[in-house]
Order: C-alpha cells, then structure tokens, then sequence
C-alpha cells in the first residue's frame, strides 16, 4: 500500500513538471524552444515567454497550490467535505479586505508586506472566525449549518463590495469587477516574489500539522485524547490558511473551488491519510489551476477567459456531486 502511494506521489510529480515546463509554451504567439534561450530584448518571444507566460505558470501553481492545501485543511478542521475558503467566505472576506483598501486609497506596507495583502489577510480571518462561532452555537456542528453560514457571510461580504462599486467611477467600478472573476494578468516576477512566502510559510505549517489533521478528521475528544493541544492547532490553522488565501486574492482576485476539488480528486486516488494527501494536494492543486489559466488564455485567444470563471464551471456540478452523493453529512475519512 506504501509503495502504491508512493508511486502514485511521483506520477503526479511527473505530471506536475510535465505541466510546469510546456504550460509556457502555449498560447496565441507560438514559441520555439529555441527562442527561449535568447538573451536580452533581441527576440519578442522570448520576451513574451520570460516576462508574462513564465511567471504566469509560476503564480497560477502557487495560487493553486495554496488554494487547496487550504481547503484540504479546513475539510480536516471541520470534519466536512464542503468546506473550503470559498464555501465558507474566507474568500469573499478577502475579496472585501483588499477592496476596501484599494477604494481607502491608503498606502502602507508593514515588514515589506504590502497593506492591501494585509487588509485581505485580516479580513479572511474574520470571515473564518464568524463562520466557526456561528457553526459552534448550533448543536450538532452540521453541514447544512456550516454551509449557511458559509453562505451568509458571503452575501454580507458581497453586498459591501458591491456599496463601495457603486461609490466608485466607472473605471474603478469596471476594474473591481475584472477583479473578481480572478486572473493571472501579471508582468515580471514582482508579484509572485511577494507571494511565494506566504505559500511557503503556509504551506509548511500544514504538512508539519498533518498528523493533527489526521486525529482531527476523527473527532476533537480523540485528538485531545492523543494530546493534540486543539485550541493551538486550530489556531494555528485558521491563520495560515488565512494568510494564503488572503495574499492570494489580495494579488490574483478570489478564484473558487480550486480548494473543494482537489482535495476530493486526490483522495479518490491515494486516500485520507494527511500524510500523503498534503503534497497530492499540493501539487495537484498548482498543476490543475496552471492548465485551467492555459486553457482560460488559449480558448478564445487573442481574447481570454477570467479563470476564475473557468473553475467556477468546473466547480458547479463538482459541488453538486458532492451534495447528490451524499457525502455531506459524513465524516472526511469515512
């Protein structure tokens, strides 16, 4: 079984580095290899391919990878399979973080931590903990409550979005709304430089955390039981989870359901055991958002799709499913 999981873990880092290096190569201008390798301003493909599809690929695995890392957290956190940041508002919350900062028009950053970054951050965090309180008051800690709740700070997020667009200009208000459908519209490595830390940061905290999620998916008395100090981890949890999803969306704009999907997708094929689950999440999650940001920037090219409306296609009926399967109720692990 070992040996199967492990095989399983190198194909899909395979298939990962597979993705990772062609992904650049495709688009509207098609680029030769050997135009890759040329120096300086001679050659505009290779422009093209080092300054926009490079560090495009590089923060849409990024994104991805922390998108779902986090969402397999908050499924393990929960004991449930519909939770993720952006069924339970952590991404409307950071959506509004980053929002309000930009129409502030403020400027700050705090140890070379942009504040726009930061306000998303915050935000994300009240979001989470305003969905936990509400789900912890009602007996039973149910899905359903959990998803009210989820969508209830949603639409009190989304409802303040839209109050500052409407005081907005229409440039203004037309930019937000591009925004929110997320995209990878970047150029150079600045901004995937100012977000690798929170991922790496993040996402290092959850694989040293993965035998607490693991005891967790089975019940708080059973961890406390093991001597998982809960309070602590899931503190610990909620920030950094928070983080990456607020840097996330502070850059790139809220992209859904990448953190439902992917964990559900890995644990078909190589369990719940966290141990293994993380780094299949991880990189499945980066390489299935790379190849969604390539088909959103090649379909209808010269034009392209937002990629977040992509994911949120191939969202709607993967979250159906879950619900007609009836694995809403049912503990992560069972």
């Amino acid at each position: 079984m070992k040996n199967r999981k492990a095989f399983i873990l190198i194909l899909l880092g395979v298939f990962t580095v597979v993705v990772l290096v062609m992904s650049p190569f495709w688009g509207t201008e098609h680029v030769p290899f050997g135009s890759v390798l040329k120096a300086g301003g001679e050659d505009a493909r290779a422009n093209i391919f080092w300054k926009f599809r490079v560090p495009r690929v590089v923060a849409s695995f990024c994104a991805g990878a922390a998108l779902a890392i986090s969402g397999m957290a908050f499924q393990a956190m929960f004991r449930n399979p519909l939770a993720t940041p952006f069924t339970l508002g952590v991404s409307a919350g950071a959506a509004f973080g980053a929002t309000l900062y930009i129409q502030v028009g403020v400027l700050f950053s705090v140890l070379g931590i942009p504040g726009k970054t930061l306000s998303a951050f915050a935000w994300a965090m009240i979001s989470v903990m305003i969905v936990y309180g509400l789900t912890r008051t009602r007996r039973g800690f149910t899905t359903a409550t959990m998803l009210v709740a989820g969508v209830a700070v949603n639409f009190f997020f989304s409802s303040f979005i839209m109050f500052i667009q409407y005081l907005s200009d229409f440039t203004s208000s037309f930019r937000v709304v591009r925004w929110l459908m997320g995209g990878f519209e970047i150029v150079g490595f600045d901004p995937v430089i100012r977000f690798i830390p929170f991922v790496a940061i993040g996402s290092a905290t959850i694989f040293m955390l993965t035998n607490e999620l693991n005891l967790l998916t089975i019940g708080d008395d059973l961890a406390l039981s093991r001597g998982v100090r809960i309070i602590r981890v899931k503190a610990i949890i909620f920030i950094v989870t928070s983080l990456m999803v607020g840097s996330a969306v502070s850059i790139f704009g809220p992209i859904g359901f990448i953190g439902m999907m992917a964990p559900h997708i890995c644990r078909l094929f190589i369990g719940p055991n966290h141990r293994h689950l993380a780094p299949a999440t991880f990189l499945f999650g980066g390489a299935f958002l790379v190849l969604c940001d390539t088909f959103a920037r090649t379909i209808i090219s010269p034009a392209e799709i937002p990629v977040g409306v992509i994911t949120a296609i191939l969202g709607g009926p993967f979250f159906l499913w879950l619900l007609m399967r009836g694995s809403s109720e049912k503990s992560v692990i069972s």
